[in-house]
């Protein structure tokens, strides 16, 4: 493969309610397509998936563009790579901007797949042919209003139902959940709400059999969480603190964390996100593919990934009509009692929905080998 032109566009895309976490609420969602052309015009995509403001972490949609446009294209455009494991290495010298490099990244995947007639499951080492999956609802007016929106997602057959939590939203709202739902696959994301001055009320969420807690402390800890592990008997699940395969190990040998949340974008592609997952199944720790409210190209790969062997848990990934009135793919991600059926097709097994991609379009630049 060697890229030869590379299209970036700001898209804007209006989600159909708000989505409400510990850090901020939003309901318009900008964020960079971007397309990877090679010399033999197979096209391929990607999708950042940095929010507009760094509420997540320290990147952006702007700083994503900035590090794509100033760095990462000019590093990539021209190269001959045998393999899209080689990307990794070519940006290996810019310091983390993780999900910038991931956007390029997933670009060369899918030409890598459409290459080699596989579809992009089958490229990494992908196993399954439907992948079960969970919902992530955000806070709430009441708990009322929480209890019917689950209620509606666990008649659509969802597996798993996360809930983000804050100070002044977790104990009675997790409680109120198990009464009403006692038999089913609930967890509780924290997005770093909490410290360990909290642990007695972390504690009282012990009582509620939840399947796990996710990153309940800082964004960048892994020492905390393991001494926050030692006084819970629920798993600790780590997202945010888990950036690259070392990251991971250190976490598993510190026993900070018993199940891991793998986001393409957060540890910098695919090519790293299966080496978390390989690690994390030689030690017996169980994964699961967060989402990022990813429009359709985002969410086709996180569909590819999630076909992985050690994907034990159902993830983030729902159905385009979750989030949004028309996606920018076709056809749209759909959901059938709990479960997505994997594309066979070569590449990400989705086409881009021109015409929507048109009409989020806020700007758009195109960059070729000189």
């Amino acid at each position: 493969m060697k890229i030869v032109q590379v299209t970036l566009r700001h898209l804007q895309m209006e989600m159909k309610s708000p989505f409400t976490t510990s850090f901020g609420t939003f309901q318009t969602k900008e964020f960079i397509l971007l397309e990877a052309v090679d010399e033999q015009g197979t096209i391929g995509y990607g999708e950042s998936v940095a929010f507009s403001a760094p509420w997540y972490n320290e990147e952006t949609m702007k700083t994503n563009w900035h590090m794509l446009e100033d760095f990462l294209i000019p590093l990539i455009l021209g190269k001959d790579l045998q393999h899209p494991d080689e990307v990794s290495e070519v940006f290996a010298p810019i310091r983390k901007n993780n999900m910038a490099k991931s956007t390029i990244e997933g670009a060369v995947w899918d030409i890598y797949a459409q290459q080699t007639n596989q579809s992009l499951a089958q490229a990494l080492g992908g196993n399954k042919t439907a992948i079960d999956v969970g919902i992530s609802i955000g806070i709430q007016n009441s708990v009322e209003e929480l209890v019917e929106v689950v209620r509606g997602y666990v008649e659509e057959g969802y597996k798993r139902i996360k809930v983000k939590i804050k100070p002044g939203w977790d104990v009675v709202v997790m409680r109120t959940l198990r009464e009403a739902f006692p038999t089913v696959a609930i967890m509780a994301d924290a997005n770093s709400a909490y410290s360990l001055k909290d642990v007695e009320l972390l504690q009282q969420l012990d009582q509620f059999d939840l399947t796990m807690i996710e990153q309940p402390l800082a964004s960048d800890d892994i020492v905390d969480h393991a001494s926050l592990q030692k006084q819970l008997s629920t798993a600790i699940c780590l997202d945010e603190s888990i950036h690259s395969l070392e990251d991971a190990r250190k976490a598993v040998e510190l026993g900070s964390t018993q199940i891991i949340n793998i986001k393409i974008g957060r540890v910098g592609g695919l090519t790293e996100a299966k080496k978390i997952h390989d690690y994390c199944m030689e030690k017996g720790i169980p994964v699961w593919c967060g989402g990022m409210l990813e429009a359709g190209i985002g969410r086709a790969h996180n569909v590819a990934l999630t076909t992985l062997p050690n994907f034990s848990l159902p993830g983030d990934t729902a159905g385009s009509s979750r989030y949004w009135e028309k996606d920018i793919i076709s056809p749209e991600v759909v959901v059938e009692d709990g479960v997505i059926h994997v594309p066979q097709q070569a590449g990400i097994g989705y086409e881009l929905n021109i015409e929507a991609v048109e009409e989020y379009t806020v700007m758009k630049k195109t960059y070729n080998l000189e």
